[in-house]
């Protein structure tokens, strides 16, 4: 269920006395960024503050991550699993998440494919207002969304030939070329890959 303040009594804290595992999750690029644990003040103060805050057991107080490093987690959505034993938190990080400067607790695990996609969206944005003679990505910015539109309808027919003549070789990297630019493209208009999936999602819901 997704969780709120009228219904988180109802989560079944009389099974680990009080205190429930929790996995933040990044919201956007779906990424395991960490776990600890909550009592109900810490899920209460999560929800009221919108800042994710945990109950640290070494520590024995309530502890806001980032509360020192500045590296918090806005708090997303709050969920609980099909017992209401364990949540999972949607949340916008700030700066890393781990206390060794990583990206994610489980800096050493090969993250989903996909996730690949929001790690690249993050880096073309930062990109955005660069000098154009750092890379290409600065130097497709500084022309301009008409040429940028004009680039994404150029690598869209080459994809497309590509498929034509069975070239999936060919096809692999003219899609990534026509990714990357239309990626640039919903930047360059102040949009985000993100954006592209509401509207997705709500065609999938009709």
């Amino acid at each position: 269920m997704i969780i709120n303040l009228e219904n988180m009594a109802s989560l079944a804290w009389e099974k680990m006395e009080n205190m429930l595992p929790v996995v933040v999750q990044d919201a956007v690029s779906g990424k395991l960024l960490m776990q600890g644990y909550m009592n109900q003040l810490a899920l209460q103060t999560t929800l009221e503050t919108g800042k994710v805050t945990f109950f640290s057991r070494s520590k024995q107080r309530l502890w806001q991550k980032g509360e020192t490093s500045g590296n918090v987690l806005s708090l997303v959505q709050a969920g609980s699993d099909c017992d209401n034993d364990a949540i999972l938190i949607l949340a916008n990080p700030k700066g890393p998440t781990c206390h060794t400067g990583k990206e994610s607790c489980w800096y050493d695990n090969q993250p989903a494919a996909y996730t690949f996609l929001a790690d690249l969206e993050k880096v073309l944005a930062a990109r955005k207002f660069a000098d154009p003679d750092s890379s290409y990505t600065a130097s497709l910015y500084s022309r301009g969304i008409k040429r940028i539109a004009q680039k994404v309808g150029e690598e869209g027919v080459e994809t497309a030939l590509a498929a034509t003549v069975q070239d999936k070789e060919e096809l692999k990297n003219e899609a990534a070329d026509l990714l990357y630019h239309l990626t640039v493209l919903l930047q360059a208009s102040d949009l985000s890959m993100k954006d592209v999936i509401d509207v997705l999602q709500s065609r999938h819901q009709k």
